[in-house]
């Protein structure tokens, strides 16, 4: 049997008792250790949420991958490439691609009676992925695309309906400004809101068919495809992939294809979401630091309340590391205590925010209604072992304080 392990266990019961000196420096580095576990979880939880649903909100209207006209700039008035100029089903082959759908983007002014609004529309078809949009839908619908006819609805955003007083059903009518100027009326089937302003302020969904006809296109132009992915760590090798299939293909005009992806088109927003992992890297160092030296005072006390037990272990011939262990069982044990009531406490206020949303967020700033909870198992598994291995480790270093104790004196000791 482990001699110091059960040493450790019966001192650590005896150091728990409130009629040891050392018991409420022992409940202080516990209370230590759980706040700081409890607050790093909250803090990752809160950090990654944020950053994956500013991510998939952002991916979801702009899609992680765009392939578009190489002479095309940075305005909505695209050059087109045509669709057969690309094979879809290679790029549907590369391994962590979900989707490729094909788009047109053409500016225009929504005409009511009261105000003009200019927006984007965005022409999609009937391969169009609707995950996103019904998920953020706040009234109506989404409309049906057919081979046939070209349909007649539009979805809008919430700020775009609530500026110009729409609703869902109500008509209107599209001007866009061109040689010879057109008009084109629509009816309003859905409203959606995603919180992200730079999309609900601009985009507005219709029938590609539309757009092609406004260009002078034929049906096989448009403005390029989006490509969705299943794993947002892996866009930048998917990029690549995409570029492989369809990077090297020209255009009829001799120009090449672009392949983007949506940190290149948002650059500011993802350095903003970069910025975060900072803050949090430094919460945790701080919060480490903390309950590290939380447990070494307490280990100090504990030392020093035992130092007639030290010397008279080494009477009894136990060298000074064997005697070091026991106190680092000792801390391991109560850092472990302290550990558990952190996840406890951690976990439980992630899930009251997670399901309640006690605390809500600005959606003009933060791009959502409530502060954000995600959370992973590996998450809490690596936060758990990292802060005991690392204040176990800051043990060391002051256990070394028995060494100095003299056997002869330590057993004199009161």
């Amino acid at each position: 049997m482990n001699a110091e392990l059960f040493i450790a266990k019966k001192i650590t019961h005896l150091s728990e008792n409130k009629r040891q000196i050392s018991g409420p420096i022992v409940k202080i580095a516990v209370f230590g250790i759980a706040l700081g576990l409890a607050v790093m979880i909250i803090s990752v939880a809160i950090v990654t949420g944020f950053k994956k649903e500013v991510s998939d909100k952002i991916t979801g209207f702009g899609a992680h991958i765009q392939i578009t006209n190489f002479d095309t700039n940075n305005s909505f008035e695209t050059v087109p490439i045509d669709k057969n100029q690309i094979s879809t089903s290679f790029i549907k082959n590369i391994d962590g691609v979900t989707h490729c759908q094909p788009y047109i983007t053409k500016s225009g002014i929504i005409n009511t009676k009261e105000n003009n609004q200019a927006i984007i529309l965005k022409g999609i078809d009937k391969t169009f992925n609707w995950d996103f949009i019904n998920a953020h839908l706040t009234a109506g619908h989404s409309f049906e695309i057919t081979d046939t006819i070209k349909s007649k609805y539009i979805m809008l955003s919430e700020y775009i309906s609530n500026l110009l007083k729409l609703n869902i059903g109500d008509k209107i009518t599209m001007l866009f400004v061109q040689d010879p100027p057109r008009m084109r009326p629509f009816i309003i089937s859905g409203i959606y809101k995603t919180s992200i302003e730079d999309f609900d302020k601009t985009f507005a969904l219709v029938d590609m068919r539309h757009l092609q006809k406004l260009y002078g296109w034929n049906d096989n132009q448009i403005s390029g495809y989006e490509v969705l992915i299943d794993d947002f760590s892996n866009l930048e090798a998917l990029t690549d992939s995409v570029y492989d299939v369809a990077g090297y293909q020209f255009t009829e005009n001799g120009s090449k294809l672009k392949i983007s992806n949506i940190k290149h088109r948002y650059p500011q927003i993802f350095s903003w979401l970069n910025i975060q992992d900072v803050n949090v890297w430094i919460i945790l160092a701080l919060m480490v630091i903390v309950a590290g030296f939380n447990m070494i005072s307490g280990l100090l006390i504990l030392i020093l309340e035992r130092t007639n037990m030290i010397g008279l272990l080494k009477g009894l011939g136990y060298d000074n590391w064997r005697i070091r262990k026991i106190f680092l069982y000792q801390a391991a044990f109560l850092i472990t205590k302290g550990l558990i009531w952190g996840n406890i406490i951690g976990l439980t206020l992630c899930l009251l925010q997670k399901y309640f949303g006690l605390i809500p967020l600005d959606e003009a700033t933060y791009y959502m209604e409530k502060v954000p909870i995600n959370l992973k198992l590996a998450h809490i598994v690596l936060l758990n072992i990292g802060t005991l291995c690392i204040t176990v480790l800051m043990m060391i270093l002051p256990s070394y304080l028995i060494t100095k104790i003299s056997p002869a004196k330590a057993i004199k000791f009161n």
